[in-house]
């Protein structure tokens, strides 16, 4: 028989006590040997905020691309409560928007509003609701008079901010972006945390901002060689200097 999918739509996710995203002991190695993450366990309750930090080489982008099934790896991984499988994987990848650090691996249609329709056309839903999504994410990112610009015409920050839309529009449960900051200038950088802030979204994010992990992210996730090393308040974490030291991070 074959393998029926759930709409992505219209599932309803089981009760899970409050725990958006569930990872328990992954571990993932390349096909050249690499070993990427050792045996990572990482809990997000609904409403976390919370900066994934780490050397280059730490495993964060990996660890990323297993949220959604781009990466698989040996291990538990359920988003509230529902176990990542090939079965479950259209529902995971809608709740789970990934925003890539280069914004052009995620904008490709000729127009704004098209790039921002894309995921929620696929998921089946009717051309009022789509226009209704795209409209609410568009505002969601304070991008509404841009959506009949054509994409690859934008600056650096407007690029993140419609690929930050892009999930949006998809409704997902957890927000995860890679680098977020990565290449913008200080005003585009100051407008995309304000708009991480006001985000009402359960929140992962992968970088080396540690100025933007302070102000914005009450809770921090040190990997380091593929293993989680500290995980806590970010006061407490930044004002570990050896802590800091040890795993090639700085204070902000």
């Amino acid at each position: 028989m074959p393998i029926t999918h759930p709409a992505p739509h219209d599932f309803a996710f089981p009760e899970n006590g409050g725990d958006i995203l569930q990872v328990t002991d992954l571990h993932f190695s390349y096909p050249d040997g690499h070993v990427a993450l050792q045996g990572v366990t990482l809990h997000l309750s609904e409403g976390d905020k919370v900066a994934l930090v780490g050397p280059n080489g730490a495993g964060k982008s990996t660890l990323i691309l297993h949220l959604n099934g781009i990466l698989s790896g040996q291990g538990g991984l359920s988003v509230s409560g529902l176990p990542l499988t090939e079965k479950n994987l259209p529902v995971i990848r809608a709740a789970v928007g990934l925003v890539f650090q280069n914004p052009d691996d995620q904008l490709f249609s000729p127009t704004v509003f098209e790039d921002v329709a894309f995921g929620p056309l696929h998921m089946g839903l009717p051309e009022a609701e789509v226009r209704a999504r795209v409209e609410e994410a568009l505002e969601q990112v304070r991008m509404t008079n841009y959506k009949d610009r054509l994409s690859h015409h934008l600056s650096a920050g407007e690029k993140k901010r419609i690929a930050i839309a892009t999930v949006l529009s998809m409704h997902p449960k957890i927000l995860v972006l890679d680098e977020p900051t990565a290449g913008l200038d200080p005003r585009a950088r100051r407008a995309l945390i304000n708009l991480l802030r006001d985000l009402p979204i359960t929140m992962l994010v992968s970088t080396h901002d540690m100025t933007m992990v302070r102000e914005l992210f009450p809770r921090m996730v040190v990997l380091d060689e593929g293993r989680i090393v500290a995980d806590g308040p970010t006061t407490d974490i930044l004002n570990d200097a050896a802590l800091l030291e040890a795993h090639g991070l700085e204070k902000p």
